[in-house]
């Protein structure tokens, strides 16, 4: 069977915590449609028995068969040992699973009979703080099932520039290796346990991830993305085997990462790129995707440029005094009644007691106090205070007051900073200003559970009419199952990789000068944030002009 014509529906997939389980949720938007032409396709083959008058070796006859249908064929020294056998358990019908078509095809697994049905890969979305793994049919392109926990990584080290530090050390990056494997394989053990998939059916994997996950994944040294001039070990990794990492698959199987662009600019960019289609229309678009990093891409169908800058750690509970992770207990929403003074929130899983405050909550927070008169633009306390107590002790799970603290405050200012010149920094270098953008994308789970208006109000998202602003959930994870179920995908996606310009804003005095003066909320220029300041006008915020 080779897929050709049939059409898989495009996803749009979003990764939440919800009762100390993971979920995926799928929305009912779709971006189009993708031709079926998975990484890796199973043929099934009647071969002619050999006899005195054909007497071509067992090997010989496979790779000729093949290659009617496919082109040249590799067969790999470990399936030479198999293929008599297999062939005639089933009197010379098998089924072959072979990798992408083109110089150096290769034959990934025999099996006896027709096995065509149970045609399996894996998507896996490896964030620095969370690994996600899709279990997809590759013949109908459906998920399975899907699995997320958090990168065991982050005990021996909680930011990626920790982690490249410890990979220099004796061992280092062989722990970093092992722990991410670790991951995916948990992951992937309780996935083909719930869905009857025996892990050597498994035939494709496709990652994304930052530079630096994908460096650690494959066990290649991080160690010079962090020096100048931030050059990785490789940015296309092509075609591998799972074996080779140990992914528990079957281990001729494909592995193919997701391509970056450079040091700060990984495949999971690429990925919302692809997604987003951004690479393919005539209007000007840009995508932000804010996690460990803040990653931006501007451009269009002629041109693409991109840039990134340190964010995340704020924004990821590693910060705020009573920060946490987006998990069960989480205040992922604020608001501030301007009239009584009445807080309301929301915790991630329900009517949970709050245990501490996620990056969502703590947007919502700094937009509330602004639009109170709780902290100035300068993002200080008013009055002299150095708190603001969200949530009582007496009300807590864990027995202590969810305050916010100047210092949350001034970490966090310095993220958002981060964000403005950086996207300030990036239109200077293509010659545009924000109003020449008419679509922006929020990608990553982080922006899908902000608040557009919260992230508008503090700066952190350019102040552009909403109708122009789409979520795209797990772009990272939606684009290796995209490039798992279409070569062409592939291919689109080192295009995209190809055409992206990079500045390196570690270079840049032109950065380093905006993200001095940026530290205002929602900027220093309020003119760029015209809504907000209309906003804090109605409030008695601002003098009128």
């Amino acid at each position: 069977m080779i897929f050709a014509g049939n059409k898989v529906p495009v996803f749009f997939v979003e990764v939440a915590g919800l009762n100390d389980k993971w979920k995926v949720i799928l929305s009912d938007r779709t971006a189009g449609e993708i031709q079926l032409d998975p990484l890796t396709k199973k043929i099934c083959l009647c071969l002619e028995p050999p006899s005195l008058k054909d007497n071509r070796a067992d090997v010989d006859r496979l790779r000729e068969a093949l290659g009617h249908l496919v082109g040249p064929v590799d067969v790999p020294l470990v399936l030479m040992r198999k293929v008599p056998g297999v062939c005639r358990e089933r009197d010379w019908a098998v089924t072959a699973t072979v990798g992408p078509a083109g110089a150096g095809t290769k034959m990934i697994d025999l099996e006896a009979g027709d096995t065509t049905a149970r045609h399996f890969g894996l998507a896996v979305d490896v964030g620095t703080t969370t690994v996600v793994v899709y279990l997809v049919d590759l013949g109908s392109g459906e998920i399975l099932g899907t699995s997320a926990d958090y990168n065991a990584q982050a005990p021996l080290g909680e930011d990626i520039l920790t982690r490249i530090y410890l990979s220099g050390s004796t061992g280092g990056l062989a722990g970093m290796q092992e722990a991410v494997v670790k991951t995916i394989n948990g992951l992937l053990a309780g996935l083909t346990e719930r869905c009857g998939v025996a892990p050597d059916e498994i035939t494709a994997a496709v990652v994304s991830g930052n530079s630096t996950m994908i460096h650690l994944l494959l066990g290649l040294d991080p160690g010079l993305i962090c020096r100048e001039p931030y050059i990785p070990v490789v940015n296309l990794p092509g075609l591998l085997q799972a074996g080779e990492v140990g992914l528990q698959v079957n281990p001729q199987a494909v592995l193919y990462c997701l391509p970056g662009v450079g040091s700060y600019i990984g495949g999971d960019v690429v990925a919302g790129v692809l997604v987003s289609g951004m690479h393919r229309r005539k209007e000007i678009a840009m995508l932000v995707d804010i996690g460990t990093n803040g990653e931006i891409v501007v451009g269009n169908e002629e041109w693409l440029a991109a840039c990134a800058g340190a964010a995340g750690p704020a924004l990821e509970g590693g910060v705020a005094r009573a920060g946490m992770r987006a998990e069960p207990g989480a205040i992922e929403h604020v608001r501030i009644d301007p009239k009584t003074g009445k807080i309301c929130y929301n915790t991630i899983g329900g009517n949970l007691k709050p245990a501490g405050i996620c990056g969502s909550g703590l947007v919502d927070c700094l937009a509330e106090f602004l639009l109170n008169g709780i902290i100035d633009r300068s993002g200080h306390f008013q009055h002299g205070s150095g708190s603001f107590t969200l949530v009582p002790a007496a009300e807590s799970a864990t027995g202590a007051e969810i305050a916010i603290t100047q210092t949350d405050i001034n970490n966090f200012m310095r993220t958002k900073g981060a964000v403005n010149a950086a996207v300030e920094t990036l239109l200077e270098g293509v010659g545009l200003d924000l109003q020449a953008i008419e679509r922006f994308y929020a990608a990553g789970a982080f922006g899908h559970y902000l608040c557009l208006e919260s992230a508008v109000t503090i700066g952190l998202y350019p102040d552009l009419p909403r109708e122009r602003m789409i979520r795209l959930g797990n772009s990272a994870g939606e684009g290796a199952r995209q490039v798992l179920l279409s070569n062409r995908k592939r291919l689109e996606a080192e295009e995209i990789a190809r055409r992206v310009t990079y500045f390196e804003l570690n270079a840049s005095q032109q950065f380093m000068n905006r993200f001095i003066g940026s530290k205002f909320l929602p900027h220093t220029n309020l003119d760029y944030f015209p809504t907000v300041k209309a906003r804090l006008r109605e409030r008695g915020l601002l003098p009128d002009d």
